[in-house]
This record gives C-alpha cells, sequence and structure tokens, in this order.
C-alpha cells in the first residue's frame, strides 16, 4: 500500500458536508469527498466521470492548527433581472493547517501525485474561494500505512502557531498540559464501531444528482514526531496556485 499526503493549508478554508438553503456550514476538518474533489479536479476529471477508485481510497486527516470559525454573510443580485437574491450565510475556517492523506494502490497514487504538480484545475480548499497559501504536496507517495504517515508527517504548523503553544505550555496557561495532542480522524474499519458518521463519500459529483454516502470516522491524537524541524524564523517561499492558469513561454529557438 502507498501513501500520498497532502499539505492544506490557507487564510480561508470551508469544509462542507451539509447545506441547507442558505446557511453553508463547514466541519472542522477537511472531508473525504472535498480532499477526493481536489484530486479529482488536479486530474481534470469531468463532474459526471466515475469516481470509484478515489471512494475505494483510504482517508484520513492530522489537524495541525484547528484555526478559528469565521461567519460570513453574502448578498447576491439576479444577473438578468438584478432583482436581490436571499441572504447567504457562509461559515469558514481561518488560519487553519491540516495534513491529509490518501492510501490505496501505488500507481493510482503516483498519477494524482503528478496531477498535483501540474493541475487541469485550479486546486482550492473547500470552495473555489479558498485558494491554497502553498504547495499542496508534501513529498512523492510513500509505501506505509495511513495512520503511520500521518503520526510520522512534520508538524506543518505556523511559527507563530508553535510559539504561542510553546509559551502557554512554559507559563501554565490555558489547556496545554505537556507535549501538543493533534487530533487524528481516520476511516474505520468495517468490522469496528465508528466513533461518529459523517456523510462525505462521495459517490457522483454531477451537478444534476449530486450523491454522497455515509462514512464511518475513529479518532485518535499524535503528537509531532522528534524528526518535525523547528518554526522557521522567515515565511515560506512564495507560492501562487494561479501560476498554472497562465499561458506557457513561446519556445525560443
Amino acid at each position: 500500500m502507498s501513501v500520498l499526503l497532502l499539505r492544506l493549508a490557507g487564510p480561508l478554508q470551508a469544509w462542507g458536508s451539509a447545506a441547507r438553503f442558505t446557511r453553508r456550514t463547514t466541519e472542522n476538518a477537511p472531508t473525504k469527498s472535498g480532499v477526493l474533489g481536489l484530486l479529482a479536479a488536479a486530474q481534470g476529471r469531468a463532474r459526471d466521470a466515475d469516481l470509484s477508485d478515489l471512494a475505494a481510497l483510504e482517508f484520513g486527516v492530522r489537524i495541525d492548527q484547528p484555526g478559528v470559525r469565521l461567519r460570513d454573510f453574502q448578498t447576491a443580485h439576479h444577473a438578468d433581472s438584478g432583482k436581490a437574491m436571499p441572504l447567504s450565510e457562509r461559515f469558514y475556517l481561518a488560519d487553519a493547517v491540516f495534513v491529509a492523506g490518501v492510501a490505496g494502490d501505488p500507481s493510482l497514487l503516483h498519477t494524482l501525485y503528478e496531477a498535483l504538480l501540474e493541475p487541469v484545475f485550479l486546486p482550492y480548499l473547500g470552495r473555489r474561494s479558498c485558494p491554497p497559501a502553498q504547495p499542496v504536496t508534501i513529498s512523492e507517495p510513500l509505501n506505509t500505512t495511513l495512520e503511520a504517515a500521518l503520526r510520522e508527517a512534520a508538524w506543518e504548523a505556523s511559527a507563530r502557531h508553535r510559539k504561542r503553544y510553546a509559551n502557554s505550555w512554559r507559563n501554565g496557561h490555558g489547556s496545554h498540559q505537556g507535549p501538543p495532542q493533534l487530533e487524528l480522524l481516520l476511516d474505520c474499519p468495517a468490522d469496528e464501531t465508528p466513533d461518529t458518521t459523517l456523510r462525505d463519500l462521495p459517490l457522483s459529483f454531477d451537478p444534476r444528482h449530486r450523491q454522497y454516502g455515509l462514512r464511518g470516522i475513529r479518532g485518535t491524537q499524535t503528537t509531532p514526531p522528534p524528526s518535525s524541524p523547528p518554526a522557521p524564523s522567515s515565511p515560506p517561499p512564495f507560492h501562487d496556485p494561479t501560476t498554472v492558469l497562465l499561458p506557457a513561454a513561446p519556445r525560443t529557438t
């Protein structure tokens, strides 16, 4: 089995598993449907394409930096009539960082990794208005189990978040007692009782009839591995995900 890890970091993220009319919520961590949608978009799959190979992948996520929840109110007007549309209430996660992983067939994961390096469609973190702030890829697929990969991956939290945690721990303030505990959310095996369930298993992204199945989730915790690099003192390298939309420079002879 191979594992492909993804870094999901951005100013805003929104991972909704349910939407009711004008209210658009977000879960506290990336959903399987959202991450698989990102991978399908990178490959350039049509919305009515078969998703069975992606849906069969094992999925998990580690919450490296929980972020904070924001609520936004949006207004819109009909393009033709100019009539005001109903007020829309949307929720986002701000300043959050996650490490997500999918596990399965090595050849499929290598194809997905290459697609992320040169995506057909722009990757986004749950909604089109939420581009990633850093490259999504962390490394080539790994030969290990999903849980082991998530436990051993370097802590991707920002320098500011690590410093704030360290100061709180050192000064005895807040709820931080001992090393940081990072939450892991993993697919629950069929023969085990899940801690919770979520309707985020994509069966079809066809806008005419989107379909999602229930997925069992088990939760656990881990600490960042000792090999995690220290928090960087300088900002990460410049990253502009929209560069994939620019036309290729003409070749010179």
